[in-house]
C-alpha cells in the first residue's frame, strides 16, 4: 500500500473509533439518563415534590340502605365513621389526586360524576384523579342492585365530601419527600372458592352444578382444594414533610373484606388500620393529621378465614382489629427500613376498553320471568330458604340483564411515582390477576387497586367452567369470559407505555 493509501487507511480506522467512542458514550449517557431521569428532572427545573392529604366525612345516617348483601338491610348503629380518604400528590408539573371511600361499590356513572365535580372545584384533570372503594359491606347503598335503592341526598353528600377532601388536601400540600415498600402478611389470606371432592352436590341457581363453591362450610370433609392462588403482599406508599412529619400512608392488601354485625354501619379493617397507622406512627394529636389508607388489592376471590378448620367463635370487630392490627404492624416494619427520595416524577395513562356481556338467551329470559311473574319481591335470603331464594334472586337478574347492551367501555387506569406503578381496574379482581400482573410489569414495583369504578366479578376464563358465586351470570358478575385476558393484556400495554414515556422524557431532558 502506498503512503496515500495507508493514510486514508488510517483516517478511516481513526473515524470508525471516534463513531464508536460516540456511540457507546451515547448508549452511556442514555442508561445513566434513564436511571437518574428524576434527579435530572428535578434538578432541570428546580421543581419540588409536595404532597397533601385529607379526609371527607361520609357517615351516614340511621335507616339508610345498606350495601353488601343480596337483600335490603337499613342501619341500625354506627360503629365507626366512614371518610373518603385523598391524597394529592404534586411533582412541580403533575398534580394528582387518589381517593380510597369507605363503601362497597361505586359505580361507574357516579365516579364521572364525583370526579367531574372536583374537577370544577380543584383544577385537577379528571384523567389525573385515581378512586376506588374499600369494599366494606357495612356503608350505604350506592347504586340499584340486589333489591335496593341508593338515596339521592346521600350520593349528594357523598360528591360533596369527596370534592371537599380532595380540596383540603391541596390546602395541605406542603413540600415533601416518598417513599414505598412491600410487607408480607400472608395470615389472612385464604382463597374462599374450593374445589369440592367428587359426587358432592352443589347447587348452581342458574341450573346444573358447580364444581367450586364461594365460602363452603369451614372444616368441611368434602373441601378438596382452593380453586386459586392468593397474594400476601401489603404494598404502600408513604409522604412525609422535609421535616419528617407523617402525611399519609397509602396501602394495599389483598382481603376482601373482614363483615361486622348486620345493621352496623363501619369502614370494616380498612378503616381500624387507619386508627393503628395512627398510634404506631405516634401522631394521634398531629395537625394536620395523618391520612393513613388502606385500598383493596386483588381479592375478589379471597377472604380471611381458613376454611380447613373451624375458628372459635368471637365477635366480629375482634377480627376486624386483629386484621387490621397485624396489617399495620407489618407495614410500620417495613417503613422503618424506607429510603425516601426528594422528588420523583408523576405520570398517568388512562384507556377505554370495551369487554362483551353474557347476555342470557330468549328461552333463558322466558324462564326467568315466569319465576318472577309468581314470586313476591323483595326477597330476604336465610340459610332456611336460600336454594329456592337463589333460584328466585337469579331469575330477576336474569330480566334485568337482558335489558343490557351487548358491550361495555371500563375503564382502566396506570399512575406511576417514579418506579412504581399502580393500576387501577373498575372490578372485583381475582389474586391470581394480580399475581401476573406484578410479574409482567416492566417497573420496580407494582400494585393493583380494585373496584376503581362500576361493578362486576372478573374471573379468569378458567374459573367459568368450574362455576361458584363470583361466576353466576347476574348484575354482579355480567362480563364476557375473556374479559379478564383482554384487561390483563391492556393493562401490560399501558405499563409498556409509561416505561416508554419515562425513558424518553429522560432523554429529552
Amino acid at each position: 500500500m502506498n503512503a496515500a493509501g495507508a493514510g486514508k487507511s488510517s483516517a478511516n480506522g481513526r473515524l470508525r473509533t471516534l463513531w464508536r467512542f460516540l456511540y457507546l458514550s451515547g448508549v452511556a449517557l442514555a442508561v445513566s439518563c434513564w436511571i437518574q431521569s428524576d434527579q435530572l428532572l428535578a434538578a432541570q427545573g428546580a421543581r419540588q415534590f409536595k404532597a397533601g392529604a385529607a379526609t371527607g366525612n361520609i357517615t351516614p345516617w340511621l335507616g339508610i340502605s345498606l350495601a353488601g348483601a343480596l337483600h335490603d338491610r337499613r342501619a341500625e348503629h354506627i360503629h365507626d365513621e366512614l371518610n373518603a380518604r385523598c391524597l394529592v400528590l404534586d411533582d412541580g408539573a403533575t398534580r394528582l389526586a387518589i381517593v380510597v371511600v369507605d363503601n362497597t361499590i361505586v359505580s361507574q356513572q357516579l365516579w364521572r360524576e364525583i370526579k367531574q365535580l372536583t374537577h370544577q372545584r380543584t383544577g385537577i384533570p379528571v384523567e389525573h384523579m385515581l378512586m376506588s372503594a374499600t369494599h366494606t359491606h357495612s356503608a350505604p347503598a350506592l347504586v340499584k342492585a340486589n333489591q335496593m335503592e341508593p338515596d339521592q341526598d346521600y350520593l349528594r353528600l357523598l360528591k360533596v365530601k369527596i370534592a371537599d377532601g380532595v380540596q383540603l388536601a391541596i390546602n395541605h400540600l406542603a413540600p415533601a419527600r416518598i417513599g414505598w415498600g412491600v410487607g408480607q402478611v400472608p395470615e389472612f389470606v385464604f382463597n374462599r372458592r374450593w374445589k369440592m371432592k367428587p359426587g358432592t352436590i352443589v347447587h348452581n341457581p342458574l341450573g346444573g352444578f358447580d364444581q367450586v363453591v364461594m365460602h363452603p362450610p369451614a372444616g368441611s370433609p368434602d373441601l378438596l382444594e382452593p380453586a386459586g392462588p392468593v397474594d400476601p403482599d401489603v404494598s404502600f406508599v408513604a409522604v412525609e414533610s422535609l421535616e419528617g412529619r407523617p402525611i399519609a400512608l397509602l396501602a394495599n392488601y389483598s382481603l376482601h373484606y373482614v363483615g361486622v354485625p348486620a345493621g352496623h354501619v363501619s369502614a370494616d379493617y380498612f378503616g381500624a388500620f387507619a386508627d393503628h397507622m395512627e398510634r404506631l406512627l405516634e401522631v394521634q394529636r398531629q395537625d394536620p393529621p395523618l391520612v393513613g389508607i388502606l385500598s383493596n388489592g386483588t381479592s375478589g376471590d379471597v377472604g380471611w378465614r381458613n376454611l380447613r378448620r373451624t375458628l372459635p367463635k368471637a365477635d366480629r370487630y375482634h377480627w376486624v382489629d386483629r386484621i387490621a392490627a397485624v396489617v399495620a404492624a407489618e407495614v410500620f416494619r417495613v417503613h422503618q427500613t424506607l429510603e425516601y427520595q426528594d422528588w420523583v416524577s408523576l405520570d398517568v395513562i388512562n384507556a377505554e376498553l370495551e369487554l362483551g356481556v353474557r347476555l342470557p338467551s330468549p328461552g333463558e329470559v322466558e324462564r326467568a320471568q315466569r319465576i318472577v311473574d309468581q314470586t313476591e319481591y323483595p326477597l330476604k335470603i336465610s340459610p332456611g330458604n336460600r336454594n329456592q331464594a337463589l333460584k328466585q334472586y337469579f331469575a330477576l337478574e336474569t330480566t334485568l340483564l337482558s335489558q343490557y347492551p351487548e358491550t361495555l367501555t371500563r375503564p382502566l387506569q396506570v399512575v406511576r411515582m417514579g418506579d412504581l406503578a399502580i393500576l387501577a381496574i373498575p372490578n372485583e379482581v381475582f389474586a391470581e390477576t394480580g399475581l401476573e400482573l406484578k410479574q409482567k410489569s416492566p417497573f420496580g414495583s407494582t400494585f393493583t387497586i380494585s373496584l376503581a369504578g362500576g361493578r362486576s366479578y372478573l374471573p379468569p376464563p378458567r374459573h367459568h367452567p368450574l362455576g361458584g358465586f363470583e361466576t353466576w351470570r347476574g348484575e354482579h358478575s355480567y362480563l364476557e369470559v375473556q374479559a379478564e385476558r383482554k384487561v390483563v393484556g391492556k393493562l401490560l400495554e399501558m405499563l409498556e407505555a409509561l416505561k416508554s414515556r419515562r425513558s424518553e422524557n429522560a432523554l429529552g431532558n
